[in-house]
């Protein structure tokens, strides 16, 4: 009975303390989930003239930094990129054998939301938009056809809308005051 006592404690003591290191390991991956990204931000960003702070923002509010989140719309990864947008990205920078599983991966998927928002921030700056920043972020958020239907009538009126757009730009003018990703 002795030794059942004992070996049930040292059971006991060993779950204890896997639980410690698991519950250590996902708090240090947690603190550092910003981090992780900031080198293919850095490499990326610049590819597609994007400011590297803005991509940051957007990926905070798109995913919190979670590589495998999808969304109920299917948005897939850090920067919530559809797989008919992830297409587009694969066609117009001539990668062959493009499929949504790509968009799983960091690299692919912080390119593919890159070069949306570049797009989005092109057209908007050509339509002579006041703020084109403001209806990239809309474009982004809800589609070209949704924005330019704001557009028209002169103000995003999406409430859920401009609320993701503030909150890019108040996270775009957090990284930006620390001048580091």
């Amino acid at each position: 009975m002795k030794g059942l006592k004992q070996t049930g404690n040292w059971l006991a003591t060993g779950l204890v303390a896997t639980a410690v290191v698991a519950v250590a390991f996902v708090y240090v991956r947690w603190r550092n989930r910003e981090q992780r990204w900031n080198a293919l931000i850095e490499q990326i960003a610049p590819r597609y003239g994007v400011d590297k702070f803005l991509v940051k923002a957007v990926m905070r509010q798109e995913s919190g930094f979670d590589p495998l989140v999808v969304s109920s719309k299917g948005a897939i990864g850090l920067m919530q990129v559809m797989e008919a947008t992830g297409a587009d990205w694969a066609r117009a920078t001539g990668q062959r054998g493009f499929s949504s599983a790509a968009l799983g991966i960091p690299q692919y998927n912080i390119e593919a939301g890159t070069w949306y928002l570049a797009r989005a921030l092109d057209y908007w700056r050509k339509q002579g938009a006041a703020d084109p920043l403001a209806f990239a972020l809309a474009e982004y958020n809800a589609g070209r056809g949704n924005a330019q239907r704001w557009w028209a009538q002169g103000q995003i009126t999406h409430a859920g809308v401009r609320h993701y757009i503030r909150r890019v730009l108040e996270f775009y003018e957090y990284y930006r005051a620390r001048g580091e990703l």
